[in-house]
């Protein structure tokens, strides 16, 4: 490929637009251009990325025993409302109807047509396990697309669905994709963790690992320990409870006056005390539910655990001040758990009880209880881990201190059991005659998003560093100056011996000052870069750049085919 015939259009501003690193790169380095909000076009230089991401998937995937096949876009409802989440997915889904009004939705998943088909097609355990995936586009409709690649409404998505005999074939197809997964992004030159996670709405009974790729601007933050193999994301991430000691309170729990206090850190300075001795009482709505939840006040409540122990719920959300009102007669921050009229739902975090005393809101506008002692002057209806895990506490497995990072997720591996088989009838004959349930598993990755991560983990002030496995082309030749018949006719002749070769090569051939030429480079990420001129071809010589740690080295001309496959096959 020649720069001067390749669609590849710079842009040396960041767009405004652009947030994030990888975002503000692949507009600049001309890769992707916006057609609407959360919808990209992918460009020539984009495209050649995600076909080496999608051909690794594929050689793992295959070298583990999947079909690839493909499955629909649109689907029709009744599936969905077979596994009855045609209203649990929500509004992020894109629904339309037909011109006989029936209706359909663009795929965010596929799990009721893969299994649709598994149930019309599989009858006998004979024809058992069965690992089918495909690549291709998915559709949410985000309330607000970002990020670029991120976040979009439209992106390209690797899901595979395993349906094997028993729980056991499934524990096998999951440990099968796990090092699918390992070899996969690792391949891809990727720096990684698998971490525990939550199943969202896909559900399911067994567990699920996410694939962060690490890098400073993940969205989603991660705990780990750096003693054992314990990581999480901090959705589901757990710890031991923590006890912050003391003795019960000699005194009868009593009022104080708090007219000024808003906030936990509010009432923790006019009440001078530590916020690990205050009860945070938040009350949610989940559907035609309240529920009142309590943590200790030095911690966050994490919503996904309330979800998953107390619901799920189609729709879970902190109530509205005037429904607090109403339900409780009291302002919201002051509403505790002492005294609460029957029929209102109430949840208490596992430290909450470890309290020996504390402070709560007296469910009475401007005024809070003190000497509360959990388990007397409450007792809520349920005990559960209902708080985020946060860096220092001690992992549940070894009791070293965790530690936290931020990650992208690229892939997620679920265990699903019989959650869809049982909902959608797909069964096998075993081997008495007896109809089974198929057991299930879900594997996916972001195609493009995986892209969009190599990005923010790879990237300096001058561009995109890409790692060799997937970089859009391993090396471009710069003649540095097109008037030189000599560098011209170097130029191309390495050209041509590289493609020979195999060695997926792009030559500069613009004439363009070198400085331009070498700032595109920069930019695009090329990882190799080999500059001829004048003055180092007098002497035989040209100069290879490398782009990951720019070093620059004198080759003779004889070496450089070598050295370049040489650094290509080290990855």
């Amino acid at each position: 490929m020649r720069v001067s015939q390749l669609l590849n259009p710079t842009l040396r501003e960041v767009p405004a637009e652009a947030e994030i690193v990888s975002h503000q790169l692949m507009l600049r380095a001309g890769f992707i251009r916006k057609v609407a909000g959360g919808v990209y076009t992918y460009l020539p230089l984009a495209l050649r990325v995600l076909r080496k991401i999608e051909q690794i998937i594929r050689e793992e995937m295959n070298a583990k025993g999947g079909q690839e096949l493909l499955l629909p876009i649109v689907q029709p409802s009744e599936l969905w409302k077979e596994t009855k989440r045609w209203d649990i997915y929500g509004p992020e889904m894109f629904r339309l109807k037909d011109r006989h009004d029936r209706e359909f939705c663009l795929g965010p998943t596929h799990e009721e047509v893969i299994t649709d088909l598994v149930r019309g097609e599989v009858r006998s355990y004979k024809q058992l396990p069965l690992l089918l995936y495909q690549i291709q586009n998915k559709y949410r409709d985000e309330r607000r697309p970002r990020f670029g690649l991120m976040r979009g409404r439209e992106f390209i998505m690797k899901d595979l669905y395993s349906f094997d005999r028993d729980a056991e074939a499934g524990a096998e197809s999951y440990r099968k994709m796990y090092e699918a997964y390992t070899k996969i992004f690792s391949r891809c030159g990727l720096t990684f963790r698998p971490v525990e996670a939550d199943a969202g709405a896909i559900g399911g009974t067994g567990g699920t690992h996410e694939f962060m790729v690490l890098a400073d601007s993940g969205e989603a933050a991660v705990v780990f320990c750096p003693a054992c193999a314990y990581a999480a994301n901090v959705e589901k991430a757990e710890s031991q409870p923590a006890d912050i000691g003391g003795n019960a309170p000699v005194e009868g729990k009593k009022e104080v006056h708090t007219p000024t206090v808003k906030t936990i850190e509010q009432l923790a300075e006019f009440l001078d005390l530590e916020k690990a001795k205050l009860i945070k009482t938040v009350v949610f709505k989940g559907d035609d539910q309240f529920l009142v939840v309590m943590v200790r006040g030095d911690r966050e409540i994490n919503e996904v655990k309330i979800n998953n122990t107390l619901g799920p719920f189609i729709n879970l959300r902190m109530a509205e001040p005037g429904e607090v009102r109403e339900l409780f007669g009291s302002e919201p921050g002051f509403i505790g758990p002492v005294g609460l009229r029957d029929g209102i739902t109430t949840a208490a975090d596992l430290e909450v009880m470890k309290m020996p005393g504390a402070v709560c809101g007296a469910n009475k506008k401007d005024y809070h209880l003190l000497n509360v002692i959990p388990g007397i002057d409450f007792k809520p209806d349920y005990v559960l881990d209902l708080r985020m895990v946060e860096a220092g506490e001690p992992c549940p497995c070894c009791g070293v201190p965790l530690q936290e990072a931020r990650g992208i997720e690229v892939g997620q591996v679920f265990n699903l059991g019989t959650k869809y088989s049982e909902a959608l009838k797909a069964t096998y004959l075993d081997e008495k005659g007896q109809e089974k349930l198929c057991y299930m598993g879900c594997y996916g990755i972001g195609v493009s998003r995986t892209m969009a991560a190599a990005i923010e983990q790879n990237h300096d002030t001058n561009g995109v560093i890409w790692p060799i496995p997937i970089a859009p082309f391993e090396c471009i030749i710069v003649p540095v100056s097109l008037k030189s018949e000599a560098v011209v006719e170097t130029s191309e002749k390495l050209y041509a011996q590289m493609l020979e070769a195999g060695i997926e090569v792009i030559i500069d051939d613009r004439d363009e000052r070198p400085g331009v030429k070498f700032k595109d480079a920069d930019l695009i990420g090329y990882p190799l870069r080999i500059n001829i001129g004048e003055k180092s071809l007098a002497e035989g010589k040209v100069e290879l750049f490398r782009r990951k740690t720019g070093q620059m080295e004198l080759l003779d001309i004889e070496q450089v085919m070598t050295t370049v496959m040489s650094m290509i096959k080290q990855g």
